[in-house]
This record gives C-alpha cells, structure tokens and sequence, in this order.
C-alpha cells in the first residue's frame, strides 16, 4: 500500500476494504447533491483545485448522488439552496454517508476525487460558491 494514500495517514475512518457507514458530523460534514448537477459541480472543483479538490464520493445507484466531505461543523454554517442538502450535527436528524475504500472493490460507491494528506476535506466555501454560481446559471 502506497503510504501516501494508506488510511491511516489521511483519515482512519475511511475504510480497509469495501465500504463503510459513517455518521455525518462527526468526522466530516457532508453536502449531497444529485445527478447533473452533482457531476458539474465536482468537474468545476476539480478544474479550479488542478485535481486536489478533496473528498467526494459518487454513487453508482438510485439518485447518482454526489456527497462532497467536508471539515466537520463547516457545511451547517452555510445556506445551501433546494436540491443540495448539508448533512452534519446541525441538520435535521441523523445522517449516514457511505464512504468507499481507497482501493479494492467499492461498489456501488466510488470516490470522484479522493482525500489526501494535503487536501484532506473539500473546502466549504469554494464548494458554496460553486454550487451558487452553476444554480445561478441553470435558473
């Protein structure tokens, strides 16, 4: 295993193999968005990061959603508009993120740009304006 990516050096609740259920808001935020949307979103992260833009995992299933991860209590502190929803301690309830192994058989999870050691959380804000700007444009 390459220690650059090995878990253990980017954060320990990713996990070993396969796939693992984590509680949002406790060792990151999320923000879910689906569909086109979600795919045009983590393209303009990924062109403006040159590649780096932090966690994302996509689904291969049902909604195709796209949960971007963030430093925990950061995605409540903005106001994301219909169709995008802030999961974390602040939100209403109790919320799971799938989350995919670096490596290995994931499906039906998949990471669209994975976490490292430098990168370690899709940045909150630049994620908001992003999300902002492209709503902007389809209405």
């Amino acid at each position: 295993m390459n220690p650059k990516t090995s878990p253990g050096t980017v954060h320990a609740w990713i996990p070993a193999s396969g796939h693992g259920l984590r509680h949002a808001g406790i060792h990151f935020d999320a923000v879910r968005i689906a569909g086109v949307l979600a795919e045009q979103v983590a393209y303009e992260l990924m062109q403006f990061t040159d590649f780096q833009a932090g966690p994302i995992v996509r689904e291969a299933t049902g909604h195709r959603y796209m949960y971007f991860l963030l430093p925990p209590q950061s995605a409540t502190g903005h106001r994301w508009p219909a169709g995008v929803r802030a999961l974390g301690r602040g939100a209403q309830g109790w919320a799971y993120v799938g989350v995919p192994a670096l490596g290995g058989l994931t499906w039906p999870l998949e990471w669209r740009s994975e976490p490292t050691a430098e990168v370690p959380f899709v940045e909150a804000g630049l994620l908001h304006e992003v999300v902002g700007r492209l709503i902007g444009a389809v209405r």
